[in-house]
């Protein structure tokens, strides 16, 4: 049976750090990882905190690609490098990268929570307003529950939201 778990045993994951070994095919050109393929090295990664996700989504509002290049910004303790080095890694290495940050912290979705989040009824409204009326997910993020009523309720009337200057 498991026990009931205290905050120090919740804070003291967030010192830990996890070695990754980048392969080989990433380091040169052309190259995409194979199973068993060389080990060119590694890097230390630690895993994010809310603090860094919430840093990173503020500061990147507008660019979905600088969220990944700041989160792993935050993530490598080892070697440590700035956010215009990690930008500028090869896209390969930064998205390898960005798979293994999420991995650590815990933000990757397996296949069954990906089936459950795309079937949840707000996923599927908020999916709905934005391919309609053209929204983006902020946008849609923003609506109450009341107002992702009333917006699917004008839909099946067939009615469109006056646009407000």
């Amino acid at each position: 049976m498991a026990h009931r778990l205290s905050a120090d045993d919740l804070l003291a994951t967030s010192g830990t750090t996890v070695t990754v070994e980048i392969p080989s095919a990433l380091m040169r050109r052309g190259g995409a990882p194979r199973d068993g393929d060389a080990v060119a090295g590694d890097v230390v990664l630690r895993p994010l905190q809310v603090r860094d996700v919430d840093r990173a989504v503020r500061a990147a509002r507008e660019q979905r690609v600088l969220t990944s290049v700041l989160l792993v910004q935050q993530a490598l303790v080892s070697p440590a490098l700035t956010v215009e080095q990690v930008a500028s890694l090869p896209a390969g290495i930064a998205q390898f990268l960005t798979e293994q940050v999420n991995g650590i912290s815990g933000l990757t979705l397996d296949g069954d929570d990906l089936e459950r989040a795309v079937r949840a009824p707000l996923a599927k409204a908020c999916f709905i307003l934005a391919r309609e009326f053209g929204w983006t997910p902020n946008e849609c993020a923003e609506l109450t529950v009341g107002q992702v009523l009333l917006y699917l309720e004008m839909l099946a009337r067939e009615e469109r939201p006056v646009a407000t200057a």
